[in-house]
């Protein structure tokens, strides 16, 4: 993880929470350094804290005129091991989402990875990890709340000049709470995104487009800007387009502050 202000406001992003084709269930989703959406290969620095406090807002009412209620995560994240070849982060957010997952706030996740070419020459970054560890287990397929998604992922991305970081990789999840809009497990995927820091216009702005796969309430086409304010402080603006409506729900305008200590 770097914490330049010009590359901070990458990281530390949190998803959200969204309503499952009726089941009276919530998805919510703990922050791992990410891009808009999906994770990213970046970690954050040894004893650097990063504060991130997200909201997503639907664009639009929902078919029946009714609105879902907006989206609110507060959480740390934090660099735990001191090597410049090896790094790991942990930690955790609360978020509220208006919903009967509200009872259950508590949301973990941890990385660890290298960065580019740490392992040799040229080598890209490598991530795993898992988030959306929740703490109230079920099985939504038959109609219970459960907020313990478990999604492990692994990523590499590589910076090309000119033309930006591209990432790849892969996530499964709980297939009880993972469900498409016809109730079945839909827990895997891939991720995949494209970023750049565009020095042309501003070492502060940076732009970035991802996308995670499956019909499950996780699965979505972002994209969105950052413009870091300070050497520490960054702000995004983001938006969210659910692959399916009745899991995903409306789409959603995601604006998102992150801090870093020290």
């Amino acid at each position: 993880m770097k914490k330049s202000g010009r590359s901070i406001h990458r990281f530390g992003i949190a998803l959200a929470a969204f309503a499952l084709c009726g089941m009276a269930a919530t998805v919510a989703s703990a922050t791992p350094s990410t891009q808009i959406w999906i994770p990213s290969t970046d970690i954050q620095a040894y004893k650097t804290v990063h504060l991130n406090f997200d909201t997503y807002i639907r664009d639009r009412s929902n078919s029946d005129s009714s609105r879902t209620a907006p989206v609110v995560v507060i959480g740390p994240t934090v660099g735990i091991l001191p090597f410049p070849k090896i790094q790991a982060e942990v930690g955790f957010d609360l978020i509220s989402a208006g919903g009967d997952a509200d009872k259950h706030p508590l949301y973990g996740h941890f990385k660890l990875g290298t960065p580019e070419d740490s392992l040799f020459k040229l080598s890209p970054a490598v991530a795993v990890g898992m988030y959306n560890i929740g703490t109230k287990s079920g099985d939504v397929r038959v109609g219970e709340l459960a907020t313990n998604q478990n999604i492990a992922y692994a990523l590499v991305a590589k910076t090309v000049p000119v033309i930006g970081r591209l990432s790849a990789g892969y996530f499964a999840g709980n297939k009880k709470v993972l469900v498409d809009e016809n109730g079945s497990s839909d827990e895997k995927g891939v991720l995949l995104s494209w970023d750049r820091t565009m020095t042309e216009i501003s070492d502060k702005l940076w732009l970035a487009v991802d996308y995670q796969g499956s019909d499950s309430a996780l699965g979505a086409f972002s994209f969105g800007a950052s413009w870091a304010f300070a050497k520490n402080v960054s702000v995004i603006l983001g938006y969210d387009i659910y692959n399916e409506k009745k899991t995903g729900g409306e789409n959603t305008v995601t604006l998102q502050l992150d801090i870093n200590f020290p």
